[in-house]
């Protein structure tokens, strides 16, 4: 609950009608009718792809003549045909043995928490003027928030929370952090028909919540893994703490060969909730809700057939070394005493910040090189004008077809989409994760995935880029590549509900949505 993606409630204005425009029986004027993106289109497939086409004759020469000199040499000379054919299968042994390994995302589940944890708006206003916690102007403040956040009446908060007066034990929070990740992983063991005694890593992600026994010792008492299993615990991490967990478990995998890794991403509410009246700190309760998804990653060659994706890159930024940036999510005491995490007024600055850093790094390893180009000449002439050129903003929709942005709350998502230039389509996996479950931490990505996949947008070959931000601050990115026309798998979190979705996103307490087909 710690995500740094959770001061994301602002409005979001309606475009106005465009006005209608005259017919004209003359023939248009090219120079201004014709779309900019189609002639830039055009460049980046020319610029991509014109060393390949400069490089293709030349290497067709070379490989004949090289082949023929090498005929020539070896046709009569038994000891250097050996000695070339040893060579080359010794080439083969060692880049085979020492190469990276291709991790692989077999599959993935989502848990989606029983209609009776759902927490409509009106019912979480008036819990939280019964409780008797909070003053009028905090109930005020929430409801205000609540308003404009772009959640929905459907998302869930954990039972001790449906208790009047509300039951934040320690036995209440274990028990939600055991019905989340045992729900989503049950789902995943019984989608990919893998026995937990093949588990060899074991990754777990959860911020606010980290008992003794751990959570992954949990877990492993659950489903009895094997005695020698590679388990590790993440705790305090915030929101992109999923991409951290996918990075460490990938990482393993390069070590441990022909082996299966599962990433538990969670959090936990129950014990983490606000009770008290500073708004920087009430801001958490109006979005964060129940949520877990458990991924299982391989590097076993075999299971490239069967697996939706393969994991690209991971590129991570960490702004902790400033204090500005280490402070803007902050888990710490009221003045009365009542434990909370603070949000501070410059959260939104500070994820642009690590935002512009983290794509820095990440484009030169997913941009075409026709956007490469355009940037750095666009760099050059800032310099060499005094900075009066207009900074360029590459095109990562050349890069990607799908974006899962961290549903962290609608501001947030409503600045990547406009500093990003991305399109309403592109974040509306993101917007309708938010409404439907609201912002559920570091497993809001998978969410996310899940939707693309339910709609069936999910094709061969079709990039995704998981971006996430957390406390510390972090900003953590994810690429993957779709290794088939991906479907969504049984028992998704979507499938009751998909055929509601897209819905409109409207400010104040808007009634259920309708559960008719």
């Amino acid at each position: 609950m710690e995500g740094g993606g959770a001061a994301g409630a602002g409005g979001r204005d309606q475009p106005s009608s465009p006005p209608q425009r005259r017919e004209s029986r003359r023939l248009p004027d090219f120079l201004q009718s014709v779309n900019l993106k189609y002639v830039k289109l055009g460049y980046h497939y020319l610029i991509t792809h014109l060393l390949t086409l400069l490089l293709i004759p030349l290497m067709v020469v070379i490989v004949l003549e090289a082949a023929q000199t090498l005929w020539l040499h070896l046709q009569y000379n038994l000891v250097s045909v050996l000695v070339c054919s040893a060579f080359l299968v010794f080439g083969t042994t060692v880049y085979i043995m020492t190469g990276p390994r291709h991790v692989y995302l077999v599959d993935y589940a989502c848990y989606r928490p029983p209609p009776n944890l759902q927490v409509p708006f009106p019912r979480f206003m008036k819990h939280s003027q019964l409780c008797g916690e909070f003053n009028e102007s905090a109930l005020e403040f929430q409801r205000r928030i609540l308003e404009r956040s772009g959640l929905g009446q459907e998302t869930y908060l954990p039972s001790a929370l449906h208790y009047l007066p509300p039951r934040p034990s320690m036995a209440s929070a274990r028990e939600e952090a055991e019905e989340v990740m045992f729900g989503a992983l049950d789902a995943l063991f019984r989608n990919t028909g893998v026995k937990p005694k093949d588990i060899g890593i074991l990754v777990v992600n959860c911020s606010l919540f980290n008992p003794t026994p751990s959570l992954s010792a949990i877990i492993v008492n659950r489903y009895k893994f094997r005695g020698n299993i590679k388990s590790f615990n993440l705790g305090g991490m915030g929101c992109s703490a999923g991409v951290i967990a996918i990075d460490l478990a990938r990482d393993l995998l390069q070590i441990h060969r022909s082996t299966y890794a599962v990433v538990v991403s969670t959090e936990n509410i129950t014990q983490n909730w606000y009770f008290g009246n500073r708004k920087s700190m009430l801001i958490p309760n109006c979005l964060f809700r129940v949520g877990a998804a458990a991924m299982l990653l391989s590097n076993r060659s075999a299971d490239r057939w069967r697996a939706k994706y393969k994991l690209v890159h991971v590129v991570r930024t960490h702004r902790g070394a400033d204090d500005r940036a280490f402070r803007c999510v902050y888990q710490e005491q009221d003045d009365a005493g009542k434990v909370g995490v603070s949000l501070s007024k410059d959260l939104m600055a500070i994820a642009g910040e690590a935002l512009k850093i983290n794509i820095t790094t990440l484009g030169p390893l997913v941009l075409p090189i026709s956007e490469q180009l355009l940037f750095f000449a666009t760099l050059v002439a800032k310099k060499l004008f005094n900075g009066k050129v207009k900074p360029y903003i590459p095109d990562f929709k050349l890069a990607f077809e799908h974006f899962c942005i961290h549903a962290g709350g609608r501001a947030v998502i409503d600045e990547l989409e406009k500093n990003l230039q991305l399109r309403p389509d592109h974040v509306e996996a993101s917007r309708m994760t938010l409404h439907r479950f609201g912002n559920t931490s570091s497993s809001s990505i998978w969410y996310e995935l899940a939707y693309t996949e339910a709609k069936g947008r999910m094709r061969k070959g079709h990039r995704v880029w998981q971006i996430a931000f957390g406390s510390g601050f972090k900003c953590n990115s994810a690429v993957w590549q779709a290794l088939c026309n991906v479907k969504p798998s049984p028992d998704g979190p979507w499938e009751d509900c998909i055929h509601r979705y897209p819905v409109e996103i409207v400010d104040g307490f808007p009634p259920q949505p309708s559960h008719e087909q």
